[in-house]
């Protein structure tokens, strides 16, 4: 209540007001009785002042009830008035103007308007300059939300083009039959199927991303236990682990830790970083999975010995189309979506992905929170 009372301008104007009518009653007065003694003292001492005693002579005894003297003092009341009420909303002037200048582009949106906050337009001035502080960031998102989207559209145009120009090519060649025999179509046939899985799966990680980003995908919440997860998926891996000539482990203290999530997309989260760690980690032989919990957190750890990400690298790695090494991860089939929708799918679980990289080993950390029991 004290600080609506605060804010509320048209209380502290009529306040203010009220309190400058009663300072200028009180001073007129005691102008008056200063000007009264002050007269009186020249003209009994000063010979040039004696005109002074026939004029207040006039103005007290001339005028029934005394009307001079009051006429004096609404003069110096009103002139005290004026003088308090011009001081009170040269204020609002002086934001009116700056408000003015921020409009007609003369001055920048980050300019702060200097008003007291002791004053009664402190309070708007405050306002003012938070409502250009909140519109400066609400043009900076913009510009960085029209930014995002063209580096979005251009990344795509190029993803898109790269498989589609192969599988263009390749057909092209086979409708014109430039090939030399059944073994050579093969051939140009399994090259446009692959690009074609390529850029079906581009596709369909770029809709689910969009998905992911504009809250669109419903959470299926489950009880689940994590260290049963994480070791069916090593299993899973366990055939690919052996042709790129590694080995998975998983290291838990625990057989249990139990969280609530959406098993299918959480999944993906874990396959996502183990297909990373198999095709970044290769010269290291092994992938170590690991889950602890730490107060009321289940902690998994997915660590790769091969290269390590650069430093230059490292705080982009979530971004969507952003590739560390662009050679190797359209070898490995990427679409540079993969982590993005991975961190996506971990906050929309109200958990956290970070990763961490040195010249003996990279790992992927997820946090998310244990189910209460």
């Amino acid at each position: 209540m004290a600080t609506k009372l605060k804010d509320n301008i048209v209380s502290r104007l009529v306040f203010r007001s009220i309190l400058n009518v009663i300072i200028s009653a009180v001073v007129a007065l005691i102008a008056l009785a200063i000007l009264f003694v002050v007269s009186l003292f020249l003209s009994s001492n000063v010979s040039f002042f004696y005109f002074l005693r026939d004029i207040g002579n006039l103005v007290v005894n001339g005028t029934p009830g005394g009307l001079g003297l009051w006429f004096i003092w609404i003069v110096l009341f009103f002139g005290c008035f004026l003088l308090l009420q011009w001081l009170l909303f040269s204020s609002i002037g002086k934001i009116n103007d700056t408000v003015k200048q921020i409009a007609e582009g003369r001055l920048e949106l980050n300019h702060r308007i200097k008003v007291s906050r002791g004053t009664a337009f402190g309070v708007l001035a405050g306002n003012v300059n938070q409502l250009t502080e909140r519109l400066l960031h609400a043009l900076e998102e913009e510009r960085k939300a029209e930014q995002a989207k063209n580096e979005l559209i251009t990344n795509v145009s190029h993803d898109l083009r790269t498989p589609l120009t192969s599988v263009v090519g390749y057909l092209g060649l086979i409708e014109q039959d430039r090939y030399r025999d059944e073994v050579e179509l093969r051939h140009y046939v399994g090259i446009a199927y692959e690009k074609s899985q390529h850029l079906h799966t581009l596709i369909n990680d770029l809709f689910e991303y969009t998905r992911m980003r504009h809250d669109t995908v419903a959470m299926h919440l489950e009880p689940i236990n994590l260290v049963e997860m994480l070791g069916q998926l090593l299993v899973q891996y366990h055939m690919p682990l052996g042709e790129a000539g590694m080995k998975g482990e998983l290291h838990a203290a625990e057989k249990t830790v139990m969280i609530r999530a959406d098993a299918p997309k959480l999944a993906r989260v874990f396959e996502n970083l183990i297909s990373n760690a198999m095709n970044y980690g290769r010269e290291g032989k092994r992938i170590d999975v690991s889950i602890r919990t730490f107060e009321r957190t289940a902690v998994v750890e997915v660590v790769n010995y091969g290269e390590p990400i650069s430093a230059i690298d490292l705080p982009h790695i979530f971004d969507r189309f952003y590739r560390a090494d662009k050679s190797r991860t359209r070898w490995s089939g990427g679409s540079g979506l993969g982590l993005a929708i991975s961190k996506s799918i971990i906050e929309k679980h109200r958990g956290t992905i970070e990763a961490g990289s040195s010249p003996e080993r990279t790992i992927f950390r997820v946090s998310l929170p244990l189910m209460p029991s």
